[in-house]
């Protein structure tokens, strides 16, 4: 690399890209990559320090030769899949992938449980209608 390139770790500096093709598929990358720190933003949102790094690791990655595959990998591999926003579906993300989707189902069939229990009771309204019940009197009090 050239003198012009290195930047040291944690250099606010901007990134300089050789081409236009380089930084599209360098923002393409990083919007897939989800920064450790703040967790909820992309690698190319955040303004951690980390993912400062993380998107300088990716530069030196793609300028290496690495696919886009291969730097995920690499990525996957130091920090684990949470740096992905789509994870692989595998043993270890089964709850990340169909959570969600199990949440719902419940939900919905405590909701249908419910609604069922209600209709099948008899109003309150309806036993009052009938008039006093055995019992109950003319008593005031």
């Amino acid at each position: 690399m050239d003198g012009a390139r290195a930047q040291p770790a944690g250099d606010a500096a901007p990134l300089v890209f050789d081409s236009t093709a380089e930084e599209a598929r360098f923002h393409a990358l990083t919007a897939e990559l989800r920064c450790v720190m703040c967790q909820n933003q992309s690698l190319a949102d955040s303004n951690a320090q980390i993912a400062q790094d993380m998107r300088r690791e990716v530069l030196a990655l793609m300028r290496q030769g690495k696919s886009d595959a291969e730097v995920k990998a690499f990525l996957v591999e130091r920090y684990g899949q949470f740096v992905l926003y789509r994870p692989q579906v595998a043993a270890s993300t089964w709850l990340l992938w169909f959570g969600p989707g199990l949440v719902l189902l419940g939900g919905t069939a405590m909701v249908w449980w419910i609604v069922r229990r209600r209709s099948a009771a008899p109003p309150a309204q309806a036993r009052d209608a009938h008039g006093p019940q055995q019992g109950d009197g003319d008593q005031e009090w």
